[in-house]
This record gives C-alpha cells, sequence and structure tokens, in this order.
C-alpha cells in the first residue's frame, strides 16, 4: 500500500517530536551542570551554563510549534522533575562511600554534590520563566499573526529571560553576595542569553506548524 501525503506528514509528527523534547531536555541538564563552573568574562562573573541555557527558550518554542501548547508546559514540568532528580541523584553519588583505590571522590562531592540553593533557585527560575515563554509565544501566535515566526520568539524571550536571570540570581546569590555583584551577574546573564538569543532566531524555521496543534 502506498501512502498518502497525510499519512506521510503524520508519520514524521512522532520522529519531530521525540527530537525536539531530547533536545530540550539536554539542554536543561546540561546547562545545569555547566553552572557549576563560574567563569569571568570582561570583568562580569557567570555560570558557565549561561551559554547553553538560552537555547532552552528557542527549543521549547519549536516544541510549542510542533505539538501545541499543553504539550510545551508538560515538557517544561517533565524538565524541572529530571533536573531535580540529577541533584538528588548526584547528591546520592556524592555521599556514597569511596573506593580507596579511586581517589576522585572528594573531587566528585565538590564537583557535582548540589548546592540546594542554586539547584531550587535555578529550577523555580525556570519552571516560572518557560511557562510565561509559554504564554506569549501562544498569544502572538494565535492573537496577533502566524506570520514573522522570528518575533515570537523574539517577543517571548524579551520577557522571559530577564525573569530567568531576575529569579535564579537573587534566589541563588542574593544577600549571601553583595548587591553589586548579584546585579552584575545579573547583567551578564542577560546580555548572553540575549545575544544568544539572536543568534538561535533561525531554527523556528527547523520545524512546520502542526494545523491542529496550533490553537491548543
Amino acid at each position: 500500500m502506498v501512502a498518502t501525503p497525510d499519512q506521510k506528514q503524520f508519520s514524521t509528527i512522532p520522529t519531530v517530536g521525540i527530537v525536539v523534547i531530547s533536545l530540550y531536555i539536554a539542554a536543561q541538564l546540561l546547562s545545569d551542570i555547566a553552572s557549576l563552573k563560574i567563569t569571568l568574562i570582561a570583568g562580569f562573573s557567570m555560570d558557565a551554563g549561561t551559554f547553553i541555557y538560552p537555547l532552552t527558550f528557542t527549543i521549547r518554542d519549536l516544541v510549542h510549534k510542533r505539538l501545541g501548547k499543553q504539550a510545551a508546559r508538560q515538557v517544561i514540568f517533565l524538565a524541572a522533575g529530571i533536573n531535580l532528580f540529577m541533584a538528588l541523584f548526584f547528591h546520592f553519588t556524592a555521599w556514597l562511600p569511596q573506593d580507596p583505590s579511586w581517589g576522585l571522590g572528594r573531587e566528585f562531592a565538590a564537583v557535582l554534590g548540589p548546592v540546594w540553593r542554586i539547584v531550587i533557585a535555578s529550577i523555580v527560575a525556570e519552571v516560572i520563566s518557560e511557562l510565561i515563554d509559554t504564554e506569549i509565544y501562544h498569544l502572538w501566535q494565535t492573537r496577533i499573526t502566524e506570520k514573522y515566526q522570528w518575533m515570537r520568539v523574539l517577543s517571548s524571550n524579551a520577557v522571559s529571560i530577564p525573569v530567568d536571570s531576575l529569579i535564579f540570581c537573587w534566589g541563588a546569590f542574593g544577600f549571601a553576595l553583595p548587591h553589586d555583584v548579584v546585579w552584575s551577574i545579573f547583567w551578564a546573564n542577560v546580555m548572553v542569553k540575549g545575544a544568544v538569543t539572536i543568534v538561535s532566531l533561525p531554527a523556528i524555521y527547523l520545524v512546520k506548524d502542526q494545523p491542529e496543534a496550533s490553537t491548543k
């Protein structure tokens, strides 16, 4: 039997959906692990996860575009749960007794043992900012225009990135570091995330809209 064009299009939906969801969760996990490295660039302190985390907003938009609003929201909470499980698992592995023949137990615990204030601030910031990103993207798509897809991404990220950075920086470092240092970290995060957003804008055209998903 020869597949019709509609059947061929439907058969690609699971594949594309799996790819974008996998990329979203992978980017979330990698950014959280990379955030354990604090770097100093051009006088600004920032966590290394800042260089990959902004991609999650654009990838989330791809999930939204292909699978709809409800799927995007579900993926946000799924990623938050996986991030929390990762932190708990790293805590457990750091706690396990050290084999004397392996001399890197302390190093492992020092690098991957979670700092719970940072972990919680990161997860809360991710969930709130990504949900805001979802609502603005959906509003632009359904109430303004389905044209200018790059504006969907730019508009949603322009709000969600500062919100994410504000919650994370003050949740993780507020009152533990001087206020001017926290604001320095905040502005560094916003600038880098904004730059990554601009670079990643063309990615919104990598997948096609799923007609029945666009209004959900």
